[in-house]
């Protein structure tokens, strides 16, 4: 302790601590020690004393009371010298502990090793310091020092009270500590202390001023409903306690004082009595326990106080009284208020419908209601006879559906203890000795009748079974549900999976549970039949849960357990309780639709005919047709009737259907226009009716009975009721929809054998006609999918038919006008959206239908169809036109991907056209009609890859996947390079298609698009160069076939180009076959390869043409050789026409000069031997026709040699020569027969002079002179001749 003197307080603390830990063996020394420092000079001590001191009697309590009056006597003396601050926080420590300590010794003075001393001894030591205290220190001002001084005085007072002579000063000092909660901030300890103060009292068994025990609850109660700063949940705790206490020692006080704040007061004050009920409700005091009937019937307004806090603290209240473990009646029938409560926050969200705001606080309330009634203890003793009457009751009605979860997991615990007690536990004399010990002695027999009587407004108990209630010895006697009604209500539960999963689960499971109480035959199908829908459950949310699928299962499970059941009067009653329910659930609910189905699988499964005939003739006169719902669930129990009754149903639907036939035509010609009107309207509701009726027979029909009745009975009834030449919205989708639903019963029968639907015509013309006239309702309505289902019956249709349907169905759907249009042409932008939705659906339609039109076909045929309907649309100038048209494509395109025996191998045979045509696509204007024209490549190309071996296949797939890329230039590489391997991949006999589609596709493009189509060909020229040799003059008559009425010129004449520079002998071949009268066109041709690059390549090869043309000698008398030399001297005739073209065309003049010694000769042969040949050609009509119709001379066929020779020379020379040409008359000279020679040796005297006469033409003169042909060897005569004489050729005429 000498250490500890001046030094920080955390040393003083450890220093202290140490000396606590030393007196565990040294009490004696430790205690001397601290008392010798307490006593020394008469001053306040250190703090490090009073510390210990205050630890010392805290931990060695019993061991400290020899020194309680001395220590007491030591501060007496120094409290004057005590101010403020840690040295009076020290005293009050002291003292507080040094207090208690002594309490605790008269609590268990037999403990103690010390003689027994009376609590007289201690007051009078304790006594005088706390009168000094209350007349010093309780008007400090710092919080620290007040909360000090709480605890010293509270502590003080707990001594004090042990003495008569000082209670009345310590009652005074109670109220100033009840005063201090207006004081403090921190009341926590304030709460401690007072709580120290009323156990004391409650251990000396002193009576409390009435006064002091109401300040006592007021300042509780205060604290609890203080909304400015809520105590915590500790606080709570010791304040509740304050109140247990008190209610021990004046049960009167208290509960007259929580009457008071039930029946008045502030929210809160409410909230915080209520929870003060909830503490006595589960307090072991028999006193206050007492009490509690007369508090419940002051909660009765509470029950409907409209605040959410109020209500849940009353729930809270009911659950303290169902844990409290009693086995009488009276806490359990507070049950009936929490399933009230939890309807009339669900009722709130249901009345709001779909615009209800989701209270949190009522989600709150509904969820403690479910807390509730999931927590209640079923294991105790009694409690089957105490539960079951008043949970069952609530299974049935339907605002408790949301409490079915906890309600299924205690009834099926109920259940279980029932049949482990063989059902006679329940009832033993246990469970009704425990309720007559709780009901009838008599003071707890007043008190449940008090109760009880409280509790008839609040939950709502009839007064009838409330004066049972009052009785002793009695329990209530609830309503339980007939077996019917439960399992009614489960089913509906079960089917709705939903809102909860586990809702589901718990109805199936409850219904296993009580599946003795419904019906005895049950048990051993269920045993089977609910695990099973359990198991499908089990793993599923709701997004994966198929509501159709589940409600199928669930009506299954319906039928399979009526089954064994062979009670008729007990089915009879079930359809009796589905038909009640039906006229109190809510029209067109989810629910009302379900109770429709099961109605009709219970009739199905009723065995009394009567009662089934009854029904459904009930439903169809009853039925008000105008509204939807009801004539849906009317079909749902004719429909569902029919899986058992068919020939019963369906004879009983048609001779209703033929009543009202009769009577419609008289109805509708009667009365007034309006009336008619209303009247036709009110016809057609019930003939849609009828129709969908019929279709849900078939649908629910036996297949073995079905084919029987279906062509004539269901479908040509439908026909019939829908024959009108008016027809209003709702019979135009009965119809369709009736059609669709016999189509697919038809299907489903598997194996239909030789059946034929002879009324598919008939009903294919229907829907054909609707849609011409109707194209717009027809997409509303799903026509498309009626004709889908249709088409797969048989007899199959005609190909006359199929091409019929697939042009009315496309032009329905592709030619609506564009989304912008709509827009524009409507005020809504909305109805335009949702027109442009609605033409995407019935576009996905159309796919489907012509998919199911391929399979229906045996033959290619149907194919070719749909690729010629669709290219009209794919080449339409209308952009949205072409972008509709091609998401059809596509859908088709991938299932003949899929599915290759849709196509029976049509598409290899059309490949090229089908690429020529989607190739031009892919340079739309649109991007999404590029985009999908590439993948119909794609699809192509693997349907190809199939039949083929085409290694580029997987290749073009991983371009196509970059298409998508944002880059510009890495997109148009791509590009390039799929046309590549597209080409690459057409066979060479599909060329000319390939490029016909390419052809086709230019005319009604833009220029833009044109070019990129172009493409298209080039790089087919280029790519397939090599395999389509064979191909080049059906390609180039193609090409020149468009040239005569396209305006894309300059495109074919770069394609012949192409094709020439790869198959030179067979263009020019192809060309030489045209007429000799050339056309502007084949001029165009000739003229276009002279001026290319490959001008002088094409010369020289009609130069050779030519020499080889005239290999054959003419001079022969006979027949045949007379019609060769005939043709030889029309073919001549054409190649030198197109070699004056050329010549014209030609750039190049020194190309021209290099040749000349070839072509020279050539054309100057073919002028002599045509001299005097006029006679002989005059003999050719078509010579002479071609001749009229050039108007040239036709006594003079070697002009056009002559013209060639001077058009080549006038190339050749300059221009003196041509001038010296004319003036000297050589070309006369070389027409005329006479003077041919002198013209010869004129115009080789001018080739002299101009440089023109090489050694290489002499040498294609020489064999000349040895020719067979007389008029060859006086040309060669004349021309050497001349050589011979000019002296800058003698060496070369050697």
């Amino acid at each position: 302790m000498r250490a500890a003197q001046g030094v920080t307080g955390d040393v003083k603390m450890a220093a202290s601590d140490v000396l606590v830990a030393l007196a565990r063996s040294h009490f004696h020394f430790v205690m001397s020690e601290l008392q010798s420092h307490l006593k020394a000079m008469r001053k306040v001590p250190d703090e490090i004393v009073l510390l210990t001191l205050g630890k010392m009697a805290r931990r060695y309590a019993l061991r400290c009371i020899p020194f309680v009056g001395m220590t007491l006597l030591a501060l007496r003396t120094v409290l004057t010298q005590v101010g403020s601050g840690e040295v009076l926080h020290a005293v009050c420590s002291v003292l507080e502990q040094w207090s208690q300590g002594v309490g605790t010794y008269l609590c268990s003075w037999e403990q103690c090793p010390f003689p027994r001393k009376g609590a007289a001894q201690f007051c009078e030591a304790i006594y005088p310091v706390f009168r000094y205290v209350v007349a010093n220190w309780l008007d400090c001002k710092e919080e620290e020092d007040k909360q000090a001084v709480l605890g010293a005085v509270a502590a003080m007072l707990g001594v004090l009270l042990h003495e008569e002579q000082h209670r009345e000063h310590t009652w005074e000092q109670l109220l100033w500590l009840l005063q201090q909660y207006q004081e403090v901030r921190d009341t926590s300890r304030l709460t401690k202390s007072l709580s120290y103060v009323l156990e004391i009292l409650e251990g000396v068994q002193t009576p409390m001023p009435q006064g002091t025990a109401l300040a006592i609850s007021t300042a509780v109660h205060r604290q609890l409903s203080d909304v400015t700063e809520e105590p915590g949940p500790a606080q709570k705790a010791v304040l509740s306690r304050c109140i247990m206490l008190q209610a021990r020692m004046r049960p009167e006080e208290t509960g007259v004082f929580l009457h008071s704040q039930l029946s008045g007061g502030s929210e809160a004050g409410r909230v915080a009595a209520l929870g003060l009920l909830g503490v006595l409700a589960r307090a072991d005091a028999p006193a206050a326990r007492e009490k509690l009937p007369q508090l419940v019937e002051a909660m009765r307004p509470l029950c409907s106080d409209p605040s959410a806090q109020v209500r849940r603290a009353v729930l809270e209240f009911s659950r303290e009284l169902l844990s409290s473990g009693s086995q009488s009646c009276w806490p359990w029938d507070v049950v009936g208020h929490i399933f009230s409560e939890f309807s009339r926050t669900s009722g709130r969200l249901v009345a709001g419908g779909l615009f209800a705001w989701e209270n949190p606080e009522d989600g709150a309330i509904r969820a403690l209601c479910l807390d509730i009634v999931g927590s209640l203890d079923v294991t105790l003793r009694g409690m089957t006879k105490l539960l079951w009457p008043r949970l069952l009751q609530y299974v049935v009605p339907a605002q408790y559906s949301g409490m079915l979860i906890p309600l299924s997991r205690c009834l099926r615990a109920l259940v279980e203890r029932r049949e482990r007690a063989g059902c006679e536990e329940e009832e033993e004399p246990d469970a009704t000795d425990s309720q007559e010990q709780a009901l009838g002695s008599p003071p707890a027999s007043a008190i449940a009748a008090q109760l009880l009587s409280a509790l008839r407004p609040v939950w709502g108990y009839r007064r009838r079974e409330a004066r049972r209630l009052t009785q002793p010895f009695c329990l209530p006697t609830a309503r339980l549900p007939a077996p019917q009604a439960l399992l009614a209500r489960l089913l509906v539960v079960a089917a709705a999976p939903y809102p909860s999963r586990e809702r589901a689960v718990a109805a199936l499971q409850l219904l296993q549970a009580l599946h003795g109480r419904i019906h005895r035959g049950l048990g051993a199908a269920w045993a089977t039949e609910i695990p099973l829908l359990l198991q499908y459950l089990e793993g599923r949310t709701e997004s994966s849960l198929a509501s159709a699928e589940w409600e199928r299962r669930v009506l299954k499970f319906l039928r399979a357990s009526l089954e064994p059941v062979e009670d008729k009067a007990w089915t009879i009653g079930l359809s009796q309780e589905l038909s009640q329910r039906l006229g109190s659930s809510a029209a067109g609910s989810w629910e009302k639709l379900f109770l429709y189905k099961a109605l009709g699988t219970v009739l199905a499964a009723c065995q009394d005919l009567r009662h089934v005939q009854g029904q459904v003739l009930r439903f169809l006169r009853e039925t008000n047709p105008v509204e939807l719902s009801e004539a849906k669930g009317m079909i749902s129990v004719v429909s569902h009737a029919a899986e058992s009754h068919f020939y019963l149903i369906l004879d009983r639907v048609t001779l209703f259907s033929a009543a009202f036939t009769r009577d419609w035509s008289y109805q509708g010609s009667t009365g007034w226009k309006v009336q008619r009107r209303q009247k036709m309207e009110r016809t057609w509701t019930i003939r849609a009716a009828l129709m969908r009726t019929y279709s849900g027979i078939a649908l629910h029909a036996p297949k073995e009975q079905l084919l029987t009745c279906v062509d004539k009975d269901i479908m040509g009834n439908i026909l019939r009721l829908s024959r009108d030449n008016e027809r209003d919205l709702q019979l135009k989708l009965a119809l369709v929809q009736s059609i669709a639903e016999v189509s697919c019963a038809i299907q489903a029968v598997g194996d239909c054998g030789s059946f034929e639907l002879s009324s598919k015509q008939e009903a294919t013309r229907t829907l054909l006609d609707w849609i011409e006239r109707e194209p717009w309702d027809s997409l509303v309505y799903g026509v498309f999918h009626a004709l889908e289902e249709l088409s797969k019956l048989r007899p199959p249709l005609s190909g006359k038919e199929n091409r019929n349907l697939l042009a009315v169905c496309c032009q329905s759907v592709l030619s609506h006008p564009s989304e912008e249009q709509m827009k524009k042409g409507r005020k809504s932008v909305r109805a335009a959206v949702n027109m442009e939705l609605l033409h995407r659906r019935g576009m996905e339609d159309l796919g489907h239908l012509i998919e199911t039109l391929l399979e229906a076909e045996a033959t290619s045929a149907c194919f070719r169809n749909v690729v010629h309907v669709l290219k009209g649309w794919l080449t339409s100038a209308k952009e949205w036109e072409r972008e509709r048209a091609l998401r059809v494509c596509t859908h088709v395109l991938a299932a003949c991907k899929e599915r290759c025996e849709l196509t029976r191998g049509c598409p290899y045979k059309q490949f090229g056209s089908l690429v020529g045509l989607l190739g031009s696509l892919t340079s739309d204007c649109l991007a999404t009609c590029r985009q999908r024209a590439w993948v119909c490549l794609g699809y192509l190309l693997q349907m190809q890859a199939k039949s083929m071996k085409v290694p580029q296949a997987d290749e073009i797939r991983c371009l196509c996947e970059e298409l998508n890329s944002p880059d510009t230039e890495t997109f148009a590489e791509t590009c390039t390079q799929i046309r590549k391997a597209v080409c690459r991949c057409i066979p060479a006999a599909q060329a000319v298609d390939f490029l016909t589609a390419i052809l086709d596709s230019l005319r009604p493009v833009k220029p833009p698009r044109a070019r990129a189509v172009r493409k298209w060909a080039f790089i087919f020229l280029v790519e397939c160069r090599k395999e389509i040799v064979q191909e080049v003059p059906k390609i180039l008559n193609t090409l020149y076939s468009y040239m005569q009425q396209s305006t894309h010129r300059p495109f074919l004449l770069r394609a012949v180009f192409l094709l020439a520079r790869f198959h030179q002998e067979p263009v020019i071949s192809s060309l030489l076959q045209k007429s000799l009268l050339m056309d502007s066109d084949t001029v165009e041709l000739w003229r276009s390869l002279g001026r290319s690059i490959l001008g002088i390549r094409i010369l020289r090869g009609l130069v050779e043409k030519l020499n080889r043309a005239g290999s054959d000698r003419l001079g022969t008398d006979s027949s045949t050789c007379e019609r060769h030399n005939r043709q030889t001297a029309l073919e001549t005739l054409t190649i030198t026409r197109a070699i004056s073209e050329v010549v014209l065309a030609l750039r190049s003049t020194e190309e021209l000069r290099q040749l000349l010694p070839h072509l020279l000769p050539s054309l100057l042969r073919w002028a002599s031997e045509m001299l005097g040949a006029e006679r002989r050609l005059l003999l050719m009509s078509s010579w002479r026709q071609l001749f009229l119709e050039c108007a040239m001379h036709v006594e003079k066929p070697c002009r056009i040699f002559l013209s060639a020779i001077e058009l080549v020379l006038g190339r050749c020379m300059v221009q003196k020569w041509t001038r010296l040409l004319v003036n000297r008359a050589v070309w006369a000279r070389l027409e005329d027969p006479l003077a041919h020679p002198e013209g010869v040796r004129l115009l080789t005297r001018i080739l002299l002079h101009a440089g023109l006469v090489s050694p290489c033409l002499v040498k294609n003169l020489l064999p000349w002179l040895d020719s067979c042909s007389v008029k060859l060897r006086v040309t060669a005569t004349a021309c050497f001749a001349e050589i011979s004489r000019d002296r800058r050729t003698t060496g070369t005429s050697k």
